[in-house]
């Protein structure tokens, strides 16, 4: 079999998947030109890497399609100094991309396996820009915090309000919000006073568990 050419389809996934649905933060373009998203799939998977749409990585978890970590990338309008929490390690592609546009990025997983999977492929990538901590992600990383972003990347009941508070005034936070089959992307700006709502229009992730998120006991399969 042929041995695909990633970089051609990473441009390809860029041409046609981002800047066709109006990604325009070129900085978010060229991260996801550079970072090798295949990579963080299993490389029975690589041929399907950089199509439109979610794939498996284990423990019943997904990579996102490109499109939507480009949209929620784009959210959090980063400049380049920025210190940003990720809840939901997943694969760390998310990361990695993260990893090209900020200061530093930490980085929560529940699944010791996965986190594990993913500081792997970061390091191999020399991404030592990014933190990884095994732990319940909707407390956040208090320690660290203020953030000037944060991103979740599954879906939740509702604003985890632990998290709402770790947010610098003026910072970005992207999150999915929604009944366990579908949800709304909201972008949530904190102000002075209070917070700004923004709809980014409707997706669907795996669930977020956690003691702010939802319970894992009452989880059909869980």
């Amino acid at each position: 079999m042929k041995t695909p050419d990633f970089a051609l389809a990473r441009k390809r996934m860029v041409r046609e998947q981002l800047l066709a649905r109006d990604i325009k933060d070129k900085r978010v373009l060229d991260a996801m030109m550079k970072v090798p998203r295949h990579l963080f799939v299993e490389e029975g998977l690589w041929h399907q890497a950089y199509g439109d749409f979610p794939l498996p990585i284990g423990e019943g978890q997904t990579i996102s399609q490109p499109y939507i970590v480009a949209l929620m990338t784009e959210a959090l309008q980063l400049k380049g100094g920025e210190k940003v929490l990720e809840i939901g390690t997943g694969s760390g592609y998310q990361a990695a991309v993260l990893a090209e546009l900020t200061k530093q990025v930490f980085s929560i997983e529940r699944i010791g396996p996965i986190a594990s999977k993913a500081r792997k492929i970061l390091d191999e990538l020399g991404y030592a820009n990014v933190l990884i901590r095994v732990s319940d992600g909707t407390h956040g990383w208090q320690e660290e915090g203020p953030f000037d972003g944060i991103i979740v990347t599954a879906g939740a009941p509702n604003l985890p309000q632990t998290l709402m508070q770790q947010l610098r005034v003026g910072g970005r936070f992207v999150i999915p919000v929604g009944d366990e089959h579908a949800q709304t992307l909201l972008k949530v700006v904190r102000k002075e006073k209070g917070y700004k709502k923004v709809d980014l229009g409707g997706v669907r992730f795996v669930r977020l568990i956690g003691d702010h998120g939802w319970k894992a006991t009452s989880l059909r399969g869980r």
